[in-house]
């Protein structure tokens, strides 16, 4: 070799080094970063060493994610494969909806939610220099009516309704004994809430996660489904559209409750047809967390409200998601998971199932500047008159509060109720008339007025009793007025008026239009 050659060979190899060492030198400080923002913002959850174990993790359901086995729910590769760094990036990005995992696109910039991808994959020795390899997913076919009734009929085939239940709300037979593989308990999702879904909720999310499956949980891929012939991939993308018609879009949270004024009669019962014809609205509920024993990790974080009145009475809708109705024996073992994994620093979890709950709650005084009593069921300077129901015995009792657990209440007959559970779903009417027979513990429903309302909620198969279940802030329900008779007249009246202008604007052009 040459002196040129060599001197040819040794610049690039040389420019090769530099550009390696200057590679090695940026991933070292992506990781001095990364471990930087994990110890912040990570680490409270999954702990300093990646484990899942870090001090709040005790209070999740379910559990953060251990990193150090490398065992990841949403990605993109196949069943039992390592995630990509899009994948981790995705999930930094957007969080896990439905868990405790949130966002973080918003909050750390591009460059530091790299480092921390990074970081993160320095938990496990299985990352190595070889990217993963992404599965190729096609296209979805175009949605038809009768496309989704054959992803119904894929559905049973497929047995999902074992966890997720007939109508997709988690409450199939096998839900009560499902956990991750680390043995803690876990709940199938609920399809009728796309927008918890961990992943994503659109179509192709949920074909994605058909096709992989999520890692530590029991479900399961349903690639080997297709490599083994027994479905095709149209008819796994059928299922991914039929699961998506189960739920609607995220719901628009607002501040009022419309009820409106009917005169076709209120509502019979909770599953009356009659309601579908009501506007829902959607109350989120949160655990209960400020006074003990707190619970963070409630079944039911969200009521659907319904109400209408007719002038005499006041009628209302509620619906949520449960899987049990409780008590309910199938439902033991998991209530002893529950309570055997969850933290118990302000007192054991009851292992004895009671009933779900919903309670209803008014200021007992409305006043001018609508000061609210203290959500969490009053206070003993402002009280609550609240309705409380529970399925055990199918009771209500309606009375006043100052507390969670300080409720002067009997049963009374002057607040109607009905209730029915059916596939996860417990509807729950309640009806009374604005006016109270006595004024002085309970408000009146005033039309044309914003009454404050609050909610409560606990599912007896949980452990949740007492002040342990969830809660919402204060919202206000709204009695609509009747429309006034002029109301009526005037659209007719009006577009009379601009029919008649018209007639007589063109008669009045014509007659100035020169004849030929």
């Amino acid at each position: 070799m040459n002196a040129l050659v060599f001197m040819r060979v040794f610049i690039v190899v040389g420019a090769l080094c530099a550009v390696e060492g200057a590679r090695s030198a940026l991933e070292a400080q992506d990781l001095v970063r990364g471990k930087e923002l994990y110890d912040r913002w990570c680490a409270g959850c999954h702990g300093e060493t990646g484990a899942g174990d870090g001090e709040a993790a005790a209070y999740m359901l379910p559990r953060p994610r251990d990193f150090t086995r490398a065992v990841y729910q949403v990605r993109t590769t196949a069943n039992g494969e390592l995630p990509t760094d899009d994948d981790l990036r995705r999930v930094i990005d957007e969080g896990m909806p439905g868990t405790a995992m949130p966002g973080w696109k918003a909050r750390l910039r591009s460059r530091d939610r790299d480092a921390v991808v990074a970081y993160i994959k320095s938990f496990s020795r299985f990352f190595g220099d070889d990217a993963p390899t992404p599965l190729e997913f096609g296209r979805a076919p175009g949605e038809t009516e009768a496309g989704v009734a054959e992803g119904a009929r894929v559905f049973q085939q497929l047995e999902c309704f074992k966890c997720h239940g007939d109508e997709g709300r988690g409450d199939g037979p096998s839900a009560p004994t499902m956990t991750d593989d680390w043995g803690f308990p876990i709940r199938p999702a609920d399809l009728s809430r796309p927008w918890t879904f961990n992943g994503g909720s659109n179509v192709e999310d949920i074909y994605r996660r058909l096709r992989t499956g999520l890692d530590g949980t029991p479900m399961p891929s349903f690639s080997d489904v297709i490599e083994a012939g027994i479905l095709t991939e149209d008819q796994l993308w059928r299922v991914a559209q039929y699961v998506r018609s189960l739920g609607t879009d995220e719901p628009v949270i607002r501040e009022v409750i419309r009820a409106a004024r009917t005169d076709a009669g209120l509502p019979s019962g909770p599953s009356d047809r009659a309601w579908d014809d009501v506007e829902p609205f959607y109350i989120p509920m949160v655990g209960q967390i400020v006074v003990a024993p707190r619970w963070f990790t409630p079944t039911v974080d969200g009521l659907w409200v319904r109400a209408v009145h007719d002038g005499e009475r006041l009628a209302m809708q509620i619906s949520w998601s449960d899987p049990s109705r409780s008590p309910d024996p199938a439902w033991q073992e998991w209530l002893e998971r529950i309570a055997g994994s969850s933290m118990t620093a302000d007192g054991p979890i009851e292992v004895m199932q009671g009933g779900d709950r919903l309670a209803v709650q008014f200021p007992v005084m409305l006043t001018e500047g609508m000061e609210r009593p203290f959500f969490l069921g009053g206070d003993t300077r402002r009280r609550v008159y609240a309705w409380r129901w529970t399925s055990d015995g199918d009771r209500l009792e309606v009375g006043r509060g100052s507390g969670l657990t300080s409720f002067a209440g009997e049963p009374s007959d002057e607040v109607v109720h009905a209730a029915i559970w059916a596939n996860g779903r417990w509807r729950l009417m309640l009806s009374r008339s604005l006016v109270p027979r006595d004024s002085a513990a309970a408000p009146p429903f005033t039309v044309g007025e914003a009454i404050p309302i609050a909610f409560q909620a606990g599912d007896g198969s949980s452990g949740e009793l007492g002040a342990r279940g969830s809660v919402s802030a204060w919202y206000a329900i709204y009695l609509g007025v009747p429309a006034p008779p002029t109301m009526l007249v005037l659209p007719v009246a009006t577009a009379l008026v601009t029919a008649v202008l018209g007639v007589a604007i063109v008669a009045r052009a014509q007659r100035r239009a020169p004849h030929s």
